[in-house]
């Protein structure tokens, strides 16, 4: 089903592109704005890479990075430029977005969010982890629940970020709701391989889904991140597999919710 890796759409299908991401070192503001312009750049590269593409989807620190620092220098807020550059992206390249922010909490530790932009610049989906990795993650545990959208062609999309993933109930509340396509996107190393594999193809067909995962990837001199950008179909079965381990490879396939 993965129609030449979306190339050859058909009229009901819908094209995802799975970002590899080069894994950044961010520690400054200055870091940050360059990765917040290299995450733009990758989108204008998905568009050139594949017009049929539909949504561009972004690993979980694909802004920050994996050092874990609560910096409130480096620390995102949903109108902040950041978040503005990745709308505009998505504007300027007609194609819908999923993004990834450590967002300012005025009351503790900062929140690990995802985002989906539509393609007119709108955040479709706002979306806080649940469960922060722990005792590795300091970031407070989310509190918008699991939303699900209306995201191109009509498909009913969730999304849930890297240990969400472990928990089957994460994947069948998702289903609960109505999504079709559920993203996990990660910042996942290398220990986790196994376990990032076959917890994407579980939570497909155990909920009739397809499952649409990706990790940053390569090394930021301490930290090395796998890619293994995966896209399942709901019956388990594996569509397209960035097997390269690749950094800023985009992994495509269309899939037909």
């Amino acid at each position: 089903m993965s129609g030449l890796g979306g190339l050859n759409k058909s009229p009901n299908g819908l094209v995802i592109g799975l970002v590899q991401l080069q894994l950044p070192v961010v520690e400054t503001p200055a870091h940050l704005q360059a990765q917040t312009e290299k995450i733009v750049s990758m989108v204008a590269k998905a568009r050139s890479n594949m017009p049929t593409m539909d949504l561009v989807v972004f690993p979980e620190y694909a802004l920050h990075g994996l050092s874990m620092d609560t910096n409130p220098e480096i620390m995102c807020s949903m109108d902040g430029p950041e978040v503005g550059s990745f709308q505009q992206a998505c504007v300027d390249n007609d194609i819908w977005g999923c993004f990834s922010i450590m967002e300012t909490n005025p009351d503790g530790n900062p929140w690990n969010t995802g985002i989906v932009v539509d393609n007119k610049g709108e955040v479709a989906l706002y979306y806080r982890k649940l469960h922060p990795w722990v005792p590795v993650e300091p970031w407070e545990p989310g509190n918008l629940g699991i939303p699900v959208f209306d995201g191109p062609n009509g498909a009913k999309i969730a999304l849930i970020i890297c240990h969400d993933g472990m928990f089957p109930e994460m994947a069948h509340e998702a289903a609960y709701k109505g999504a079709e396509i559920m993203l996990r996107t990660a910042g996942y190393t290398s220990p986790i391989r196994e376990s990032w594999r076959f917890t994407y193809q579980s939570n497909a067909f155990c909920n009739l889904m397809v499952t649409a995962n990706v990790c940053m990837c390569g090394s930021d001199g301490i930290f090395d991140s796998m890619g293994e950008g995966m896209i399942v179909n709901f019956d388990g079965t594996i569509i397209a597999h960035g097997t390269s381990g690749r950094p800023d490879e985009i992994i495509t396939a269309e899939v037909r919710p």
